[in-house]
């Protein structure tokens, strides 16, 4: 079975603009979420899934002078963007993870993966029924065939921008969770605004190792320096409708 993650990827963000190319010390957004996922050992691929805008190039670029391999497809279908790019390289498994997520965990991707094949479930997160782990760790596997049968079926504009929620509420697949072992859904560690930034900074930059720290480190830094839950404590989540 070959598992691949595919990271989708845009400038076109409109809270922050240009977001996954922001740094964060010595590497943009972007690629610490793409140098720590590809620590997961799990994985076949990694592909960066960006848009096929012209302002967009600027990611292609990014990924080839990396060596990483890129798919391009449209901005707002984004169920479309995933299927095509899974067709293009092969992939049996999809792993879904955004690119503003630069504290993803490896072994939680491993760990999703993982429960995916001993179930032999359609769908496995650790977002779903609901978040318990902070936003920002997101991880969503499933199989190719249950992409490309919602890729086919999904009628539904909001939802295939988002990927998934026809897989999560359409009652024909067998759909997953694995959840945290404390209720952490409140924390955002994802990269949306100047503020989310400003707080990933501080994670990443309070780390020994920060290309090493695995989710829990980076609990533990949070919770020594509460003042920083501060800096984003304000910014909302923005709705998506993942589940009727």
């Amino acid at each position: 079975m070959k598992t691949v993650a595919i990271i989708q990827a845009r400038m076109g963000s409109t809270r922050l603009p240009g977001k996954v190319l922001r740094p964060i010390g010595e590497r943009d957004v972007l690629g610490w979420c793409v140098d720590r996922i590809c620590r997961a050992q799990s994985l076949s691929d990694v592909v960066i899934a960006t848009t096929d805008l012209s302002r967009d190039d600027v990611l292609v670029d990014w990924c080839q002078a990396r060596g990483r391999p890129s798919f391009r497809g449209p901005e707002d279908d984004v169920l479309t963007r995933y299927a095509r790019a899974a067709e293009a390289f092969g992939a049996d498994v999809v792993v879904r993870v955004t690119s503003d997520c630069p504290l993803i965990d490896p072994n939680l991707v491993d760990e999703v993966i993982h429960h995916r094949a001993m179930t032999n479930a359609d769908y496995v997160s650790n977002n779903f029924p609901e978040h318990s782990y902070p936003i920002g760790l997101d991880v969503e596997c499933f199989t190719r065939e249950a992409l490309d049968t919602a890729c086919r079926e999904d009628k539904r504009p909001d939802w295939r921008e988002h990927v998934t929620p026809y897989i999560r509420n359409s009652g024909w697949f067998d759909v997953r969770g694995v959840a945290c072992d404390e209720p952490l859904g409140g924390l955002r560690w994802t990269v949306d605004t100047p503020e989310d930034l400003a707080l990933a900074s501080h994670l990443i930059g309070a780390a020994k190792e920060p290309l090493d720290a695995g989710w829990r480190d980076f609990l533990s830094i949070y919770r020594a320096h509460p003042e920083w839950a501060t800096l984003n404590a304000h910014v909302a989540q923005r709705k998506v409708q993942l589940t009727e």
